[in-house]
């Protein structure tokens, strides 16, 4: 091969190479890779809705006995409607105050209610029996005195409604003699009766005041038995301490005048009925309830009356005068702003002396004395049953 054949083709290689590059070069670049799509982020778990509060209720008396236990289960209610779904409730009416009493509180904390309320003063020994055994559960004992870790007590002022009206018999009774219709001599019953008769000796101080026990909150036949009674001793003006509406309904079949209870009782016996002295659990066991909910419960006494809305009379009769109305309306102020005070000493006894606390004390009317009251004050017919033996 001549050296221009060489030439030739080595200029034809070059040439061919050039072109190969220039090919690539204009060709179509290559896209780059998408980068990959980012892993699903998990969901952040919802939480898990509390289970609701779980809340008993045991009654001494049936739902409709249209005084004490009615009202209690007013105030289930309206936690219910405070709470919604954060709680659930549930009652056993007609518990008496025995060994009954123990096994249903039992059975209530067993089945995990986490909130116990027993509602009568029977209940307390029963419930210290149980509180032990279930220390996460949180027991509340209404009127009574004794209170462990997980139990606390308590109370409304119905010595509050009690006195109020008092001051209406005392301005409406014709024969100057009044009858009261007693449950169980315990200090609640008794300061309950004295404060009937001191409110209506504040009007009327030549007042008396008749009473007979029945032993019993609830028993109807009983406590008509009872009013009869009094009435045909001269009483025209009825009071109660205890929980149905057969007292009202008594006066209003033998043309006298009473009282309602616990209860706005005017449907029993709107012609006989002069005002209901009632009680409004509602504001105490919202109160208990959102502690327990928001782990703020601790044990203790707790005891509340005009002054945090648990007392209050309502529907007093169109023909209680006005004067006395006021007076009434007067109370209730001088209640809530603490410028008023039913028992502050020297309170009268039966023998026209200052009476002294169980102790032997001079009186003041503080908690602790009226908590141990077992006497009846001036004016106030007979003994205390038992009184006597404290």
């Amino acid at each position: 091969m001549t050296d221009l054949q060489k030439r030739s083709l080595l200029k034809l290689a070059a040439l061919s190479a050039v072109a190969s590059a220039a090919l690539i070069g204009c060709g179509k670049k290559e896209e780059p890779k998408p980068a990959p799509a980012p892993a699903p982020v998990a969901a952040a778990p919802v939480p898990a809705k509390p289970a609701p509060l779980k809340i008993a209720f045991a009654y001494v008396g049936p739902v409709g006995d249209g005084g004490w236990t009615f009202a209690h289960d007013n105030g289930r209610k309206a936690i219910e409607k405070e709470f919604g779904d954060k709680v659930v409730t549930s009652f056993v009416e007609k518990v008496p105050e025995s060994a009954d009493a123990e096994r249903v509180i039992r059975d209530m904390a067993g089945q995990g209610n986490k909130l116990i309320f027993g509602t009568t003063f029977g209940y307390m020994e029963p419930m210290l029996k149980v509180a032990p055994d279930f220390k996460d559960v949180k027991f509340e004992h209404a009127t009574g005195y004794k209170t462990a870790d997980n139990m606390r007590t308590y109370d409304s002022r119905t010595y509050e409604g009690a006195y109020m009206a008092g001051v209406i018999a005392g301005k409406m009774s014709k024969t100057g003699t009044l009858g009261v219709v007693g449950s169980i001599p315990i200090p609640e019953v008794v300061r309950n009766i004295n404060s009937f008769t001191m409110g209506a000796q504040s009007v009327n101080p030549k007042i008396k005041t008749k009473v007979v026990w029945v032993n019993e909150w609830f028993s109807p036949p009983k406590e008509t038995e009872a009013a009869t009674a009094l009435i045909n001793g001269g009483a025209d003006v009825l009071f109660q301490n205890t929980d149905s509406s057969a007292v009202l309904q008594v006066a209003e079949k033998m043309n006298k005048r009473a009282f309602g209870w616990d209860s706005d009782m005017t449907a029993y016996g709107p012609k006989a009925h002069l005002g209901s002295a009632i009680i409004n659990w509602a504001p105490y066991y919202v109160k208990a309830t959102r502690d327990a909910l928001e782990g703020k419960w601790t044990t203790g006494q707790v005891w509340w009356g005009v002054k945090e809305g648990a007392i209050d009379m309502v529907s007093v009769a169109a023909d209680v005068p006005d004067d006395t109305k006021k007076r009434i309306e007067e109370i209730k102020a001088g209640l809530k702003d603490g410028s008023f005070s039913i028992w502050k000493g020297p309170i009268m006894g039966q023998d026209g002396k200052p009476i002294k606390d169980k102790d032997g004390n001079e009186w003041t009317g503080s908690d602790a004395q009226l908590g141990g009251l077992n006497v009846y004050v001036k004016g106030v017919e007979g003994k205390v049953p038992g009184g006597e033996k404290k």
